[in-house]
């Protein structure tokens, strides 16, 4: 039970300062890092993996760095964050800029370079607008790693968000400008490729994991990227490839147009198509102000998702028409979802079945759609979750609820299902039916700590990934070491089960004829069967959830429930 103390005491040698100076070559450079004696571990942080992406390069894919510019480089701390709305939920509270494309390395001390350490990739989360690699102190894990004779290199590292990491619109898809964060991912896994094996790792056992925004990047890099070539292993904590609501770049147009406006000196522009070249121009205060207005006033909940870019690109069209033809990597995978995970989505205020109509027409509606397929959709959907508190999540609360409306719980189990359940089954059922190695999980601690509304929401495993659970108890300090034992061990050996750490019951594979998931609870882990919640949602012709070519999460239901892959 030691790992929160040593996540404390690795903060407090970031606070106290530089122990020593440990280097690294990277090219010609010496990389000049930290050392923690306490932890017996090395730092090194904020090293740029591309150039700027300022000027003529903002709004165009990563240009890889091929050299850095200074001997010796100082990589004592993290860099600054990407440019992202101030004071949203998540956001980190250091410094922002668009110079922002950095990586950062922890490690086991005194490693040779001939060491070659697997090596855990992590991909934040934050609704593709918020979120910071300042924020995952790897240290943890990586003390865990060595405890238990497994050793770890941790890497993060920061891609670009909202309207200059998710361009939408007309004048993105024609200029190529898609999915930038994306590529940004892709170009600090190819700095990876290049340079870890400077730091002591082995650039051939690279497992990347992420959670929500980072889970689903990743789980779209399995569709056209070429992952098979950065990365052996993934993880994927609450995010699939259509958790994100799937479109085509026209789709938020309005999005875009939005944040043109709130350029200063771009606002004219706004609707005309022809906007790129001044916003590279613009300053980056003027891009901040346009990045905040339309990030905090979308129409929708997330106004700036990854992007279907059509043949040959990232994305090239919607999951289930990929997974249909075949073409996606098969590198072995855990894939998992949090017990309640749409709790957090939902407002508190739902109080009406109108309102959830409303709320899912806004987020989930695709141009094409005509009101009549709409609310047909809809009202299937609604006869699927009846207004019943006891099926409502929180899951597990009986008739409670918490002094809110029922439709909140109603909402809370639609969002939860559409967004997150039903798309790893869906995601896990394919690839196991490809002869693909997946394990997957249902992460049930519950959360004494927060509201009861939220029941077991979504983001709240990551903590307990990191060594450092809000909650004190033994039960919550069990699971949190067992966790960063399953994950080490699937990092090193792409298996979950490896023998060594914490005594652990054996994680199945889920496989075509043995589809069972591991509940992650620290009284109760143990297999269970991958249907529940079948007696509603999925006994009605909706067992794998597929999209129609509107890509619309409804859009999905419909296929599923008229085209059944039982």
């Amino acid at each position: 039970m030691k790992l929160p103390r040593l996540l404390a005491a690795t903060a407090l040698c970031f606070v106290i300062g530089i122990h020593g100076v440990p280097e690294v070559k990277v090219g010609k450079t010496t990389v000049v890092g930290r050392e923690f004696p306490s932890l017996k571990q090395e730092f090194f942080g904020g090293i740029p993996y591309a150039e700027p992406p300022l000027g003529d390069l903002r709004l165009r894919p990563p240009v890889l760095k091929s050299a850095l510019d200074v001997e010796p480089f100082n990589a004592s701390s993290f860099g600054p964050s990407c440019l992202q709305p101030l004071g949203l939920s998540g956001a980190p509270s250091g410094p922002i800029s668009e110079d922002c494309l950095t990586i950062n390395v922890f490690r086991p001390s005194g490693l040779p370079p001939n060491a070659k350490l697997p090596v855990l990739f992590w991909v934040y989360g934050g609704g593709f607008v918020a979120g910071s690699s300042v924020l995952y102190n790897g240290s943890a894990i990586v003390a865990r790693s060595v405890e238990r004779g497994t050793p770890v290199i941790y890497v993060n590292f920061n891609y670009r968000l909202g309207p200059l990491g998710f361009p939408q619109g007309v004048e993105a898809g024609n200029n190529k400008a898609l999915n930038l964060g994306l590529k940004d991912e892709l170009a600090a896994l190819q700095w990876v490729q290049d340079n870890i094996g400077a730091f002591g790792g082995d650039k051939a056992k690279v497992t990347i994991f992420g959670e929500s925004a980072g889970a689903i990047m990743n789980a779209i890099l399995f569709l056209n990227s070429g992952l098979e070539n950065f990365a052996w292993g993934a993880i994927l904590e609450s995010g699939s490839q259509a958790t994100s609501y799937n479109s085509f770049p026209a789709r938020r147009q309005v999005d875009w147009d939005n944040f043109v406006s709130g350029v200063a000196s771009c606002f004219t522009l706004a609707g005309t198509k022809n906007t790129f070249d001044c916003l590279r121009s613009a300053n980056s205060s003027e891009i901040l102000a346009g990045l905040q207005d339309s990030v905090l006033g979308a129409p929708e909940e997330f106004g700036f998702d990854p992007t279907i870019d059509g043949p040959g690109g990232i994305y090239p069209d919607l999951p289930s028409r990929l997974f249909a033809k075949g073409k996606f990597s098969r590198i072995p995978f855990i894939s998992g979802t949090n017990l309640d995970e749409g709790t957090v989505f939902i407002p508190g205020t739902i109080s009406s079945e109108a309102e959830i109509r409303d709320f899912f027409t806004a987020n989930f509606t695709p141009p094409v759609v005509s009101p009549a397929d709409l609310q047909n959709a809809l009202d299937q959907l609604l006869h699927l979750y009846p207004d019943i508190p006891s099926l409502g999540s929180p899951f597990n609360t009986g008739n409670d609820t918490f002094g809110l409306s029922s439709q909140y719980k109603r909402a809370c189990a639609i969002q939860g299902d559409l967004a997150f359940t039903s798309q790893r089954r869906f995601w896990q059922q394919t690839a196991a039916n490809a002869s693909v190695k997946t394990w997957g999980y249902l992460f049930a601690q519950p959360q004494p700590q927060l509201p009861p509304t939220f029941g077991v929401p979504h983001q709240a495993e990551v903590d307990y990934v990191y060594g450092a659970p809000a909650d004190p108890s033994s039960s919550a300090l069990r699971i949190s070491i067992l966790m960063i034992d399953y994950w080490v061990s699937f990092a090193t050996s792409l298996d979950p089960n490896d023998g060594k750490g914490m005594e652990r019951p054996r994680w199945e594979q889920f496989t075509p004829n043995n589809q069972r998931i591991i509940q992650l609870n620290g009284d109760n882990t143990t297999m269970i069967d991958d249907t529940f919640r079948r007696g509603g949602w999925y006994t009605h012709k909706c067992h794998q959830i597929k999209e129609l070519n509107t890509g619309s999460i409804l859009g999905r239901f419909f296929d599923g429930y008229h085209h059944p892959r039982v």
